[in-house]
């Protein structure tokens, strides 16, 4: 629905009148300061939309350079300015000396397998193999515990290094003190104040550090880590008979980590993302060529889309319905056998996965709608299902928030102990995993954490609905705020004629995309919406006409059964789209796709 231009100070602001759209949502155009904006012109000779797009991101006139052109030179940060990284260098190195036993514990998702795969090749040329240890989902849950400890301990292990997870199990690192295990803790997510008693703890996000360098997955801390590994064994002579290892060869890991964990793009970790996508472009190593061959995707320059979509599903598929340990497994091995036979494992698992996950949207969608659950004005959604699957509870949360454009958390209980395990996804301002960790310090929960965008949780079933009362009572304060943030930003407005290969490439500068640096959006209106057909998933496909006759292919994804998708289903003319330019390359040719975000019609009043 769009507003027709009235002089309201919404209207005002709203981009093309659009105070409403058919997802609910204003359109705006993307605020940038006229000086930046010339500035990059002048400095960086681009055209004003881009050097606008550029601008609206945040990006000062003096980092105009660093933001399209990253070094890790310019914007590495140093090591020692995260809280415990000299300790968690000095107790892993002195355990290499001493050849004690190491091992790697890791959590089951991508950044999880990155991390693990980054220690354990950095070891493995350091002329030692590091065990790897996964939890699996279902018998063990997220994180360190009493008996994963006790397991490792009896395995011979002297020093443990748990990787994108430990940094809230202050009573499982108690535990393997107690048994005389040694303990370091690389993690990202939030934390207690008081940290796990251990030899070393590093977190970006821990309080108190001032790295200044919180939007880091847990690999890109990993990643940090092998640089201050480096160092001090530099310093104690270890390359004087041995060459010391080029971090800058796992760059790709580093990324993957970056991507799939949904991370900020800015700053030091936008740098690990692109010139980590530059190294994952050669396919050098065997478990991402192997997976990229299994998913029948063609090698060539790496983008977000091999890593969000293509690779990390399949990464991520081996926790969530598999063996905890393949995603870890494929991204250290360097045998190309065991890499293809590991590829092809993950790819049929993501096959299975898919299936278990569609049934889990459509029943939670029904249940939720059923009620009118997600949209009685409440701050969060959250629904359960008898043995929904715990591996796919987190993506089904992420489809129904985009959805429904509010926090989701989605719980799979399992009928017989009368547990449920749960996942959620949140919308930018509202800080799920601190609601979540609050739920957990009241005794709502039997565990609980994660961190702003995303969190996890164990509840038993029968509290399910104290927890729902809980969340929206502690999250209320931040819904309006969150409500006022989800607009659709529009960088430029353009007519189907100009969707070109050129423009897209042009604002491809600004790649790699994602929270921080949002993929460019451009808005089109009075457009005719031609062919429109519906497809398999909810999508709908068409084309876009211009009042001249142009028109770009176009599609739209999971929305046939919402307001934007009949409106486009419905063919005619006098929409206004926003959407984002897609290169569409099938079969060699070099062209574009616009990939439709929303819709609003003129024609239906403001409500």
């Amino acid at each position: 629905m769009a507003n027709g231009g009235g002089s309201s100070p919404a209207s005002a602001s709203a981009f093309l009148g659009v105070s409403r759209s058919l997802s609910g949502r204003p359109w705006r155009q993307r605020p940038a300061e006229p000086g930046v904006i010339r500035a990059h012109m002048q400095a960086l000779g681009l055209d004003e939309p881009l050097a606008r797009a550029l601008a609206s991101r945040g990006v000062r006139a003096d980092q105009g350079q660093d933001f399209l052109a990253p070094t890790l030179k310019a914007l590495f940060p140093d090591p020692s300015s995260f809280t415990d990284m000299d300790a968690a260098a000095t107790a892993i190195i002195d355990a290499l000396q001493a050849g004690s036993s190491i091992h790697v514990f890791a959590d089951y998702d991508v950044d999880g397998a990155s991390s693990a795969a980054l220690l354990v090749r950095w070891f493995r040329q350091m002329g030692a193999e590091l065990p790897i240890y996964v939890p699996d989902r279902i018998t063990e849950g997220y994180g360190p515990s009493a008996k994963a400890f006790d397991t490792l301990k009896a395995s011979g292990a002297d020093l443990v290094v748990t990787v994108d997870c430990g940094a809230a199990a202050n009573e499982a690192v108690a535990h393997a003190a107690a048994i005389g295990l040694k303990v370091v803790v690389i993690d990202h997510h939030m934390m207690r104040e008081q940290p796990p008693a251990c030899l070393a703890v590093v977190n970006p996000n821990r309080p108190g550090c001032n790295s200044g360098q919180g939007n880091l997955a847990a690999a890109g801390v990993v990643f940090v880590l092998l640089a201050a590994l480096n160092r001090e064994a530099r310093g104690r002579g270890l390359f004087e008979a041995r060459e010391q290892p080029d971090i800058r060869q796992w760059l790709d890991l580093a990324a993957m980590g970056a991507i799939c964990d949904v991370t900020g793009l800015t700053g030091f970790n936008r740098a690990l993302t692109s010139l980590g996508l530059n190294v994952m472009s050669s396919w050098s190593n065997p478990g991402l060529k192997a997976l990229l061959a299994a998913a029948g995707a063609e090698e060539g320059p790496a983008k977000v889309n091999h890593a969000g979509f293509i690779l990390g599903p399949r990464i991520n598929a081996g926790g969530r319905i598999g063996k905890s340990d393949l995603g870890a497994r494929l991204l250290s091995t360097d045998d190309p056998a065991e890499a293809a036979e590991l590829a092809r494992e993950l790819d049929s698992l993501n096959i299975a996965r898919r299936e278990v996950e569609k049934a889990v949207i459509d029943q939670a969608i029904r249940r939720v709608e059923a009620t009118g659950a997600h949209d009685d004005g409440s701050a969060v959604v959250v629904v359960e299902g008898e043995d929904w699957h715990p591996g796919v509870v987190g993506i089904v949360a992420g489809r129904l928030r985009e959805r429904w454009r509010k926090p989701v958390i989605v719980i799979g209980v399992d009928a017989v102990n009368g547990v449920g395990k749960g996942s959620g996804r949140s919308q930018p301002g509202m800080n799920l995993g601190k609601a979540v960790q609050a739920a957990w310090e009241e005794g709502v929960l039997l565990a609980g954490g994660g961190h702003a965008m995303a969190a996890g949780l164990t509840v038993k079933a029968d509290r399910i609905g104290e927890l729902r009362d809980f969340l929206n009572g502690r999250m209320a304060g931040e819904q309006a705020a969150a409500e006022a943030l989800d607009a659709v930003e529009v960088d430029a407005l353009i007519e189907p004629r100009a969707a070109t290969r050129a423009l897209f490439e042009q604002f491809d500068a600004l790649a790699p995309f994602g929270p921080g640096n949002p993929e460019p959006l451009f808005a089109m209106e009075h457009v005719q919406v031609r062919e429109p057909v519906a497809m398999n998933g909810g999508h709908v496909r068409c084309r876009l006409t211009g009042p001249d006759g142009a028109s770009v292919k176009a599609i739209a994804w999971r929305c046939a059964d919402l307001p934007t998708g009949q409106a486009l289903l419905s063919g005619g003319g006098g929409l206004s789209v926003v959407g984002r330019l897609k290169a569409d390359d099938w079969n060699g040719r070099r062209g574009v796709q616009f990939e439709i975000e929303d819709v609003a019609d003129p024609r239906m009043a403001q409500p």
